[in-house]
Formats: structure tokens, C-alpha cells, sequence
């Protein structure tokens, strides 16, 4: 600092120093590289001296620059002694922290620097610590989740488990669920190892009701099969009696004639259903299905020709696409149960029903379908129509069969037995005026059928009655 602009700064007059008074009037101030030594550019040095305010700012090379009337204005306003304080001086200068002090002759010098440097500065600390800070939350959660999924490991391994149980076909046969949680996940000193302990306990409990379930059920076939088997000695016996005791009936009452019809029709009846029972019986118990190729659309024709024999009072329609469905199974079963659907059919609508029998094969599927026009089935009724004993007298006009004296409500349970012992599936829908029974069996060599016209016919009575084994399969609800 030189010697004069030092004696400026703490108010010592110096005799021809240009703006600062020495008794004998007013003087120039001096230049601002003088009032601000070793200061870097943006720097502003004021010196108010009575009406006169000058200063200016050093620029990029150090030069002075000035300052506007308004700038200079707001920087003569500071008050001396104030302390610091925030200036908005405008332009390309911004804001600034300035401070003023009154020498002893009067003069007040202010000096102010900018701030921008300062903002600048605390802008880029600010974004340092924002960033370091989502840098440390970022990672703090990505720490948490892998702790917290490192901690749910043994939780996964238990919903693994209960997921492969629920997946168990647990309606039919023998029931085995081997899945447990682990040991080392089933430890009750943890909750999830709690959860896998009392998941184990579950699964133990169901899988010894379900033992306890399929022994009882185990028993009740055998007793089924066992009493048919032995019922049907007793029976032959008593229709075998009653015909003896008919044929020499001329000179018995009316009534006890009347007596004798029913008892060989019960007989009979009861000769159906302990057939039904019996071959029920050996289908659940996973019976020795025949392996030979069967044109599904032969025995399908042949069924509806039998069909038209046993019911000339409705109407019964062929529908074929192609030339052969062919399937592998059982020859007699499978006529067995597209005869119980059609006898279903016969049985349970009026008189004139329409029924269309086709048979298709696509997508490596042989579909035979069973469709009439009757009153249909309740909605209530369809999803336990397969079920055993199940009817629908209500719902479809019924007519009583000579020789069962009706329903036995066991024909489309053989149906479903069947069909699924022959790996497919059996299906109704129905609404009033429609009811159309689906059967899918898996093809022996999945054909592709020809782009040929559907060809429909009316069936004509074919050289035999209804077979007497579709007798074992009555028609019930449906």
C-alpha cells in the first residue's frame, strides 16, 4: 500500500493529495487502484466527500472502471459504521457486501466486494453435498435391500414350498405331498423360521387326512365291488324264479300276476345298477384298459344307428368331417359311453328332439359331440352332473326305461370314468333349447381334417337293437 492511500485510509491529511480536503476546499478523490491495493477484480472503492461521490470498480486487467450514477447513489447511502452489509448494485455486477467508514475530515471511503464468487462457491459445496448425499442414500438402500433380501431368503424358500404343494392334484389317488420347509428354515427362534415350522405342521395334518380320506374311500369301493359281485348270484336267482313262477301263472289272481311283473322288473333294475356299481367299482380302481386303434368315427356311426333303433320317436343326425378319427383305447368302453350319451339324450327329452352326433379331429384332439334341442339342464344341476346318482327328472321329461324302470343317475358317471381312463375329457353346456355334451380323447395320429364340406345325414336303423351292455351305463340328469 503506498504511503498516501494508507494516510487516506486512516484519516491522516496529506497536504496536495488530490480529493481529500486539507481546510482549504474540495478535492478529487483518489483513483481506485489506490483505495483497494492487491484486491482482484470486481473489487469497488467509493469516496464520498461532502456532495461528491466517485468510485469505481476494478476490471479483469486491474483497470478501473466506473460505476452508474444509480450504483454509486446506492453505495453513498450505506451508513457509516453500519458494519457490513448486502448491496444489489444490478448490471453485470450483482450483489455485494460493503462496508463504510467516516475518516476524521468528514470523507466516508466505502469499499464492497462481490459476492458472486462466494455464491459460487456455496452453490458448488451445496451440490457436493447433495450429491454426496444421494450417493450415501442411493447406497444406503441398495445396502438395506440386500440386507433385507438376504435376511428373506429362508421366507422365499418357504413360498417356494407351499407353492409346489398347491400345484398337487389332490382330488383323486393316493395323496403324497413329500415338500417340507427345511430344517434350517423351520427354526422356531425366528419368525420366518416360525412360519416354516407351523407351514410343516399343516402340511403334515393334510397329508394324514388325506391318507385317512383315500383308506376310507379305498374301503367303500371294495365293499361296492365286493357286494355287486356278490349281489348279482342272489339276483339272477329271483328274475330266474319269478320267470319259472310267471310262465305257469295262468291260473294265479291278476294281482298276484301284477306282483310277479314288478318283482322281475325290480330284479332287473337292480341287476343295472349293481352292474353300474360294479363296473364303476373297477374303473376307479384303475382298471386294465384295452390298447387296440379304434376309428372313432365308425363307432360313433354305429352308436347313433343303435341309437335310432332304441328311439325311432326322435331324431337323430350324423355329422362327420373326414374320413377316419383314429384313436388308440378301448373299443367296447368307448361305444359304451358315447351310447350313454345318446341313451341320455333319448331318455330325458320329448318325443321329435333333434339330436346331431359329430365327430371331429384338430389340434391333436378327437372331439364327439352330443347335441339336441330339448328343454335342457338347470344351471344349478351342471357342475355335479357327473357325480353319482345325480338327476334331473325336473328339468328333462323322462321316460322310463322297460327293463331299469328309469334312471339309475350312474350312466354319465361312467361316462366320465371312461373318458378319463382313456386320458380325456367330458364336458356340458346347456342353456333351454340346447344341450351339447363334448368328449376330447387324445389322437392315435393327429390328423389334419380335409377342407371338405361337412357331411350330415339322418341315421337309419341299423341291423341290431342298442347292445345290451349299454344297459350297464343308464342315462341319468342330462
Amino acid at each position: 500500500m503506498s504511503q498516501r492511500t494508507a494516510r487516506i485510509l486512516t484519516g491522516q491529511n496529506v497536504p496536495g493529495t488530490p480529493g481529500v480536503s486539507d481546510g482549504d476546499g474540495d478535492h478529487d478523490p483518489p483513483p481506485v487502484d489506490e483505495l483497494l491495493p492487491a484486491q482482484r477484480a470486481g473489487a469497488i472503492g467509493v469516496v464520498v466527500v461532502g456532495s461528491t461521490v466517485a468510485g469505481g470498480y476494478l476490471g479483469d486487467a486491474g483497470q478501473e472502471e466506473n460505476l452508474t450514477a444509480d450504483q454509486l447513489r446506492t453505495l453513498a447511502a450505506i451508513p457509516p459504521g453500519a458494519g457490513p452489509v448486502d448491496a444489489e448494485l444490478g448490471g453485470s455486477l450483482g450483489d455485494y457486501r460493503a462496508s463504510a467508514r467516516e475518516l476524521p475530515d468528514g470523507s466516508v471511503v466505502v469499499v464492497a466486494l462481490s459476492l458472486g464468487e462466494v455464491d459460487e462457491t456455496v452453490g458448488q459445496l451445496g451440490a457436493i453435498i447433495g450429491g454426496v448425499s444421494v450417493a450415501a442414500l442411493l447406497l444406503a438402500v441398495l445396502l438395506g435391500a440386500a440386507v433385507v433380501r438376504l435376511a428373506l431368503r429362508p421366507l422365499d424358500r418357504v413360498v417356494a414350498t407351499a407353492s409346489r404343494v398347491s400345484r398337487l392334484d389332490l382330488a383323486e389317488g393316493a395323496p403324497s405331498m413329500p415338500d417340507r420347509v427345511p430344517e434350517e428354515d423351520a427354526d422356531g427362534a425366528t419368525e420366518v423360521g416360525r412360519v416354516g415350522e407351523a407351514l410343516n405342521q399343516l402340511l403334515g395334518n393334510v397329508e394324514s387326512a388325506l391318507s385317512a380320506r383315500h383308506a376310507s374311500e379305498a374301503k367303500l369301493r371294495r365293499f361296492v365291488a365286493d357286494a355287486s359281485h356278490e349281489l348279482r348270484t342272489p339276483l339272477a336267482s329271483i328274475r330266474g324264479y319269478s320267470e319259472f313262477v310267471r310262465r305257469d301263472a295262468g291260473d294265479l289272481d291278476p294281482d298276484v300276476q301284477r306282483s310277479l311283473e314288478r318283482i322281475d322288473s325290480e330284479s332287473q333294475r337292480m341287476t343295472v345298477i349293481v352292474e353300474d356299481l360294479l363296473l364303476l367299482a373297477r374303473l376307479d380302481a384303475g382298471p386294465a384298459i384295452a390298447r387296440e386303434p379304434v376309428d372313432l368315427a365308425l363307432l360313433v356311426a354305429d352308436a347313433v344307428s343303435d341309437a335310432y333303433a332304441a328311439g325311432p320317436d326322435h331324431r337323430w343326425e350324423l355329422d362327420l368331417e373326414g374320413e377316419e378319427v383314429p384313436v388308440i383305447g378301448d373299443r367296447v368302453r368307448l361305444h359304451q359311453a358315447v351310447a350313454n350319451l345318446l341313451a341320455n339324450a333319448r331318455t330325458h327329452t320329448p318325443p321329435g328332439t333333434t339330436v346331431v352326433t359329430g365327430v371331429v379331429a384338430r389340434d391333436g384332439l378327437a372331439r364327439v359331440t352330443v347335441v339336441d334341442d330339448g328343454p335342457g339342464i338347470p344351471p344349478e344341476l351342471q357342475p355335479r352332473l357327473f357325480e353319482r346318482f345325480v338327476r334331473g327328472d325336473d328339468s328333462r321329461a323322462r321316460i322310463a326305461g322297460a327293463a331299469s324302470g328309469g334312471s339309475t343317475g350312474l350312466g354319465l358317471a361312467i361316462v366320465r370314468a371312461i373318458v378319463q381312463a382313456h386320458g380325456g375329457s367330458v364336458e356340458v353346456a346347456s342353456e333351454p333349447g340346447r344341450t351339447a355334451f363334448t368328449i376330447e380323447l387324445p389322437l392315435d395320429d393327429p390328423l389334419e381334417p380335409p377342407g371338405a364340406a361337412t357331411a350330415s345325414r339322418t341315421a337309419t336303423p341299423g341291423a341290431a337293437e342298442l347292445p345290451a351292455d349299454e344297459s350297464s351305463g343308464r342315462p341319468d340328469a342330462g
